[in-house]
């Protein structure tokens, strides 16, 4: 009876914070509401163009506004930052760029680079942007930085003029580019889970980290060529900004002489060391104020709310937005087959639509979601030229849904390739047997009837035929790509198996066309349509972003499984990312991790 009673209690209290949680998603929905129905940012007749990348993360589409104004949900209930950064898609902050190059309000553009949290292809993209507003505008780019790494110094490399802070307190951050690899096999092994591996590609590496405890050969060759790839982009680029060689960029970054503030100056990475006052001082004289508090600040944010109006044009380019892992499914998160299937379909009923660009930010995913959605671009692609732009990913399932695209552009950055197939089946019979000591009896109508039921290992046979599925997904994959890319199949195979690439490699062995950016994309649809000119062109995203109402019916419960759980809990993606592929056997065309450089 007491046990009872706890849980009525219990179920109760759940009920009571819900409805809690409820009250302050509806107030703050309302609260959002009211501020997207006001009008937009005033600015100011004159001032400085601020880009502050720990205010702003520039993503792939401008993301309305949280339920809770700029309040992480999450923290409703993990605790934490009350502050998130604003989402300003990369065309909208490049098009911010581009009309602040001959606004004469706008004075210069100050960048600060730190608390970044965007990619560095997306940063790439920014940083032609702002190459391009030096030139044409003869406006200063200035940066202050406090702790560089790696990507933001890469940004920051095209400024005319870049300050550090002159505290001992500088974290020494750029020290290169690297990544982790994490493997389980010993630990799942450890606590009874047999994780069953069945692949195509000995570079196709997603699976080892369930089943191994280090790197394969394999594997550790393609990390160490992406990481070398990354950084002879990053690092010449950097250097040729700075006047300095590669090789003393490198000798200064391998030999750790980049200590403290003042090694920054004396290796030519940093104009001038300033303090808070310092600072001011500068910021003040750029703008021609006699003060610091004088000078009047347009965020980026507010500039591109305030500047960029939607077209008129009733021809349309269409970006459809490839953001996030193949899914199977409806859902409006991540790129759901059935409904991206339906999106494309309908961009290719509109008459006005006259071009499309498939901007692919993803590492893969589901096989059959990645059939279903190529299946209708190639439809598409049939009555409307189709040009492919490349973000940080296209790997795998991004690679599979476009590589048939007219044209592909990539950022020398990107993660892409990687053609290969892979499915994992973990059973749990030690576990159950040996640790939690509960039974398991099967009884089947045939013989295999429970090679699915995750509570024994396959035999031969039932692994030869699993194989044979895996393989039939990789011969259907090399010959999209062989159809797509007019590659011979045997060279596929040779440059596939699993293999990952960055843009600047891929371009060598022709599974990309050129290293260019979403603006570039989308200029080469509009020569494709008829009319280079982008002023007579409805440049329109699809599908539309997450409205606020979206948000709050994903996190009450709209979304089920591991949607609901990295929406309400961020934190936990990696976690619940690695439990999704041994919890959910089918076969995947999807990279094995996220590589970020910031």
């Amino acid at each position: 009876m007491k046990d009872f009673v706890k849980m009525v209690l219990a179920v109760i209290c759940g009920l009571f914070i819900m409805g809690i949680i409820c009250f302050i998603l509806t107030f703050g929905m309302i609260g959002s509401m009211a501020a997207a129905g006001s009008s937009k940012p005033a600015l100011p007749k004159s001032g400085v163009l601020k880009i502050d990348l720990g205010d702003l993360v520039i993503g792939e589409q401008t993301q309305e506004g949280s339920p809770f104004g700029n309040m992480d949900p999450s923290t409703l209930i993990m605790g934490g930052s009350m502050e998130t950064p604003d989402v300003l898609g990369i065309w909208d902050a490049v098009q911010a760029v581009n009309a602040a190059a001959t606004d004469p309000a706008v004075k210069f553009i100050y960048l600060r680079t730190d608390g970044n949290g965007t990619g560095v292809a997306t940063l790439g993209e920014l940083r032609e942007a702002l190459a391009h507003f030096r030139a044409t505008s003869g406006k200063p780019v200035v940066t202050y930085m406090e702790n560089p790494g790696a990507a933001t110094y890469y940004l920051a490399s095209v400024s005319d003029k870049i300050y550090m802070s002159s505290y001992l307190g500088l974290t020494p951050q750029f020290t290169g580019v690297g990544t982790q690899m994490f493997f389980l096999g010993d630990l799942l092994k450890r606590v009874g889970v047999n994780v069953q591996l069945i692949r195509h590609g000995k570079y196709k590496s997603a699976g080892e980290m369930y089943t191994r405890s280090s790197a394969s050969p394999e594997n550790r060759e393609q990390y160490q060529r992406m990481i070398d790839s990354m950084w002879e982009t990053l690092g010449s680029t950097i250097a040729e900004a700075r006047g300095i060689s590669v090789a003393q960029l490198d000798d200064a970054i391998s030999g750790l002489k980049l200590r403290l503030p003042e090694d920054f100056v004396t290796y030519g990475l940093a104009d001038e060391l300033l303090d808070r006052d310092g600072l001011e001082d500068k910021l003040a004289a750029l703008a021609v104020e006699e003060k610091y508090k004088d000078i009047k600040w347009m965020s980026l944010s507010d500039y591109a709310s305030a500047k960029l109006t939607p077209s008129k044009a009733k021809q349309k380019i269409a970006v459809i937005y490839a953001d996030g892992e193949i899914v199977d499914g409806s859902g409006k998160s991540e790129i759901a087959g059935d409904r991206f299937a339906k999106v494309i379909k309908k961009v290719c009923a509109d008459s006005t639509v006259k071009a499309v660009v498939l901007r692919v930010n993803s590492p893969g995913g589901s096989v059959t979601a990645s059939e279903k959605i190529k299946n209708a671009l190639d439809k598409l692609q049939a009555e409307k030229p189709v040009v492919a732009s490349y973000g940080a990913y296209a790997a795998s399932g991004g690679y599979w849904i476009s590589n048939n695209c007219n044209k592909i552009f990539s950022d020398a950055a990107t993660l892409t390739g990687s053609i290969g197939v892979f499915g994992l089946i973990p059973e749990f019979s030690k576990a159950v047997n040996d640790i939690a000591h509960v039974g398991v009896e099967s009884v089947t109508s045939h013989k295999h009837g429970d090679m699915l039921g995750l509570m024994r290992p396959f035999d031969k046979d039932e692994y030869d035929f699993m194989l044979t599925g895996i393989e039939a997904v990789y011969d259907r994959f090399t010959t999209i790509v062989s159809e797509g890319r007019g590659i011979p199949k045997e060279t596929v195979d040779a440059i596939g198996q699993g293999r990952v690439w960055t843009g600047a490699d891929a371009l060598k062995i022709n599974l990309v066309d050129e290293i260019g950016t979403l603006e570039d994309a989308i200029h080469y649809a509009a020569v494709a349509a008829g009319d280079g000119d982008l002023d007579k062109w409805n440049i329109k995203g699809y599908p539309a972003p997450a409205s606020p109402m979206d948000q709050i019916l994903d996190l009450l419960g709209e979304k089920k499984g591991d949607d609901a759980l990295l929406k309400a809990f961020p934190a936990s993606a990696s976690l619940v990312e690695s439990l999704r592929f041994i919890t959910q056997p089918q076969v995947y065309a999807r990279l094995d991790t996220d590589i970020e450089v910031r």
